[in-house]
């Protein structure tokens, strides 16, 4: 069933906007270097909390050499990094559904658990001048993990909840969002996303 009240669509970065550079990069250098990927990104999943870079309260070098003590991942912060970054490639043609759900009226913004990393990408494929709002972590002080920064959003934009959004390819940040009132969209493939758009919005006409 359409819904006519939302009136802001927010988008995840990596794995909505982007490829998802950080797993699929790290799973990658784990096979390379002969290690369980599954355990390298368990790692992971806490070390970018714990190095406090996700938040914008540590280092890239706190964050490599947590991954290296904890996971016996091997290269210099460097290296990492830039198979990091390399893994996000952009999507063009999430990037043309942006600039259309502009041209329909609709607010946009990317809600991303990042780093400066965003906007390391950003000067290189240009892509925040394609929306209204870019919320990241690094400089918010609180990620997706934390409930209060649904309503902090919402009462940023003047919006009341369910006239928001969020498309988002990690399920617990889908129920957060939608616990907080958010209408949600969880991305799992192209397909998927174009048709569960159409249905909430009742717009066709995606490229």
């Amino acid at each position: 069933m359409s819904d006519h009240s939302i009136k802001a669509i927010f988008l995840d970065y990596g794995g909505v906007i982007a490829d998802e550079g950080f797993q699929n990069g790290l799973r990658s250098i784990a096979s390379e270097q002969g290690l369980d990927g599954d355990a390298v990104l368990e790692v992971a999943k806490y070390a970018v909390y714990d190095s406090g870079l996700v938040l914008g309260q540590g280092s890239e070098a706190d964050l490599w050499r947590l991954m290296r003590e904890r996971s016996g991942l091997q290269g210099s912060d460097d290296e990492l990094t830039n198979r990091i970054l390399a893994g996000f490639v952009l999507r063009p043609w999430m990037i043309d559904t942006v600039e259309q759900l502009s041209a329909r009226g609709y607010i946009t913004g990317i809600l991303s658990d990042q780093t400066h990393w965003l906007d390391w990408l950003n000067e290189r494929d240009r892509f925040f001048q394609h929306f209204d709002y870019v919320f990241n972590s690094f400089y918010m002080g609180k990620g997706k993990r934390d409930p209060s920064l649904f309503p902090e959003i919402s009462e940023r934009l003047s919006l009341s909840p369910g006239e928001i959004l969020l498309v988002d390819d990690m399920q617990s940040n889908v129920l957060r969002a939608q616990a907080a009132g958010w209408k949600t969209i969880r991305y799992v493939d192209k397909a998927g996303f174009f048709e569960a758009i159409e249905g909430i919005l009742h717009r066709g006409g995606w490229q």
